[in-house]
């Protein structure tokens, strides 16, 4: 029986497919992480194409990758420049200047939600803990990349110290950032993954990106890297950690800021 291979361009063969899928659908309608025409309508048929196809990357991407399989990692020399900030990159929220102005010693990472074990760690709490240093490629749905060394705390391990529940299904982001300021009220950055990219191991809390302290206009305190998926699933000026069971009843009830406004909910890569 003739034995089966995999190519050695498999990695990146995979990388292109998924993200053709999930930009060929949805990203050259919207414009990017930056900003958004809030005047922009997708009707209900089209919406319904667009999470089907987003359906189909997500099952993609477990299918041919599994739960553990690892985004590409590169040395030092890949490094060429600083870490482009994108989106919000100074908040100028009360709560969040009051707590840079002492250097976020007041500061604390709340896990809550669906777990037996509630959690408030300070940011040097969560630097005594077992830490992961990783140097990847960060990918915008506007279509830029670059690469940076990032370092932080593994999710899974607060995770692990929370003992989340068997009900539980997503853990949710809740950021200190205004992105949407209305009449209505203001609108924080907010989002989802799954427990699967959760517990995978370069998804990390990082408070370090090449070699220093995270800066502010890179997400500092603390921000998310999932690195098997596109960077508006990767929220920054984080304070919160949420185990759900669904996020029907949160903001636009799909799962993310972006997502409530036509991102696709899997932003896999």
């Amino acid at each position: 029986m003739a034995k089966f291979q995999i190519s050695p361009n498999f990695q990146i063969s995979r990388r292109k497919f998924l993200t053709a899928a999930s930009l060929g659908a949805s990203g050259i309608m919207l414009s990017g992480c930056d900003a958004f025409d809030s005047q922009l309508s997708i009707g209900s048929g089209l919406r319904s194409f667009l999470e089907n196809a987003n359906g189909l990357t997500h099952r993609a991407q477990r299918l041919l990758g599994g739960g553990n399989s690892l985004a590409p990692e590169f040395t030092e020399a890949d490094i060429r420049q600083p870490m482009r900030p994108n989106g919000v990159t100074a908040p100028d929220d009360d709560a969040y200047k009051a707590l840079l102005a002492n250097n976020f010693a007041d500061w604390r990472l709340e896990v809550s939600g669906l777990v037996e074990r509630p959690l408030s760690l300070t940011r040097e709490q969560l630097m005594n803990m077992p830490s992961r240093t990783q140097i990847t490629r960060h990918d915008c749905v506007e279509g830029w990349s670059c690469i940076a060394k990032w370092t932080g705390t593994p999710l899974s391990l607060l995770l692990d110290q929370a003992v989340v529940k068997p009900q539980a299904r997503y853990v949710m982001f809740h950021c200190l950032d205004t992105i949407d300021r209305s009449l209505s009220g203001d609108i924080k950055y907010y989002g989802t993954i799954d427990l699967v990219d959760a517990r995978h191991p370069q998804t990390i809390l990082a408070y370090g990106v090449n070699g220093k302290p995270l800066p502010v206009e890179n997400g500092a305190p603390l921000r998310v890297r999932v690195e098997r998926q596109l960077g508006y699933k990767m929220p920054k000026y984080l304070y919160k950690i949420e185990l759900v069971d669904g996020f029907a009843d949160v903001g636009g009830g799909r799962g993310g800021y972006w997502e409530d406004n036509g991102y696709d909910w899997y932003g896999g890569i």
